[in-house]
């Protein structure tokens, strides 16, 4: 119970960052903090270490917590990595219309490929969904995913027309928390033209990924093929002291 309390003050934190609704740039303080959420301090404490390490806010000794200005001026498109905020929610900040079309929904037996990535057997079904992302009705992302049914066994057509991550956390109360992605450039066949508006010259971006939970879990296996013009991804390089 203790852990779904610090998730779940992290991310009305996060959403409050999103909405700048911190005024300069600065957190409350710990017992101000403990006292709006009415959770312990140790719950607290637990949320802005996660939120810390993820480099979304940082403590300057002395003057108090603040929210880091690269976290809300380059957000990674794909930020899945220590949090459930994916792609449903990393435009909020800037106002973007979002929307999803939902091309495929079918349960199908797991292959040989996702058996291994996903550590199924050979008699285990997997949801197939395949999505088309927009922001402001431009279509942006094909989406293809591959997720078990064992861990998700109320997966339906009208919850991946949203959020499938923050429908796992919030109704599940579980969490995906890493991911291992491959990031690539190709050219573009005939479907990424037809539904992503490209030219027969242009080419497309692609992530491979694997997602998995808090526990260790893998939760997903992913295909992504974005717009180039949207294809940016950033991230944190801690550098050695003898460097």
């Amino acid at each position: 119970m203790a852990d779904l309390v610090y998730r779940s003050v992290m991310r009305d934190i996060k959403q409050k960052i999103l909405g700048n609704e911190y005024p300069g740039m600065r957190l409350p303080d710990e017992r101000s903090l403990s006292e709006i959420y009415e959770v312990s301090r140790s719950s607290i404490k637990r949320a802005l270490g996660v939120l810390a390490q993820q480099g979304i806010i940082f403590k300057k000794r002395g003057s108090g917590t603040f929210i880091n200005p690269l976290y809300l001026k380059n957000q990674s498109l794909f930020h899945y990595e220590g949090s459930n905020l994916g792609v449903t929610d990393s435009f909020r900040a800037d106002g973007k219309k979002q929307g999803i079309k939902l091309l495929d929904y079918q349960v199908v037996p797991a292959n040989k490929d996702v058996q291994e990535e996903l550590f199924l057997n050979d008699n285990d079904f997997v949801y197939q969904i395949k999505r088309l992302r927009l922001i402001d009705d431009q279509p942006f992302m094909i989406e293809t995913g591959f997720i078990p049914i064992k861990i998700t066994p109320t997966l339906s057509p009208e919850i991946v027309n949203g959020s499938i991550f923050n429908y796992l956390e919030d109704k599940m109360g579980k969490r995906v928390t890493k991911s291992f992605m491959t990031i690539g450039v190709s050219p573009s066949d005939k479907q990424d033209q037809k539904l992503l508006k490209l030219g027969s010259t242009e080419p497309v971006g692609i992530i491979d990924g694997i997602f998995f939970l808090d526990d260790g879990t893998p939760f997903e296996v992913s295909n992504m093929r974005i717009h180039y013009k949207y294809m940016k991804y950033s991230t944190f390089v801690s550098l050695d002291q003898e460097g």
